[in-house]
């Protein structure tokens, strides 16, 4: 199966919006704060420094995911990363992966960081085999359904 990673177009920003709406449904609930990023990612992510980068396949989005910019200039947040239900379980979330840490490595970031929650095992999974570790989260964390932070650090 060979997977494209594209870089953001506002015409993938429907598929960004759909495949995360599907993600959060199955597994938790939408946040306002979802809503609202996933309703504009250009004014959100792309327009302060963010970057989206979409998985493809035979010509169509199957996967996306997302690198926010946070307070501090060199870590950014590895975050919405959804992959279509019937592409899931072909590693397409590894390689979106993959693509964020070699990307960020070139820009000269210093660590990435990500939220998660631990019902997600296999995710988890994935971010402890590339690299990531468990950090505390904070109080004022952005997201009422993550109970864990995680680190990669360059």
């Amino acid at each position: 199966m060979e997977i494209k990673i594209s870089s953001y177009q506002d015409n993938f920003s429907k598929e960004f919006y759909d495949l995360n709406i599907e993600w959060l449904k199955n597994y938790f609930y939408v946040e306002p704060f979802d809503e609202e990023v996933l309703s504009n990612p250009k004014k959100y992510i792309i327009s302060k420094g963010g970057h989206i980068f979409f998985a493809i396949y035979n010509d169509s989005v199957v996967g996306t995911v997302a690198l926010m910019p946070t307070k501090e200039q060199t870590v950014f947040e590895l975050t919405k990363m959804a992959v279509l239900p019937t592409y899931r379980g072909y590693k397409i979330g590894q390689k979106l992966m993959q693509h964020c840490i070699e990307f960020s490595m070139g820009t000269g970031l210093k660590s990435l960081i990500l939220y998660s929650n631990t019902i997600l095992e296999n995710a988890i999974y994935i971010y402890r085999k590339f690299g990531f570790i468990e950090i505390p989260v904070e109080p004022d964390c952005p997201y009422e359904r993550s109970n864990i932070k995680m680190a990669l650090i360059f």
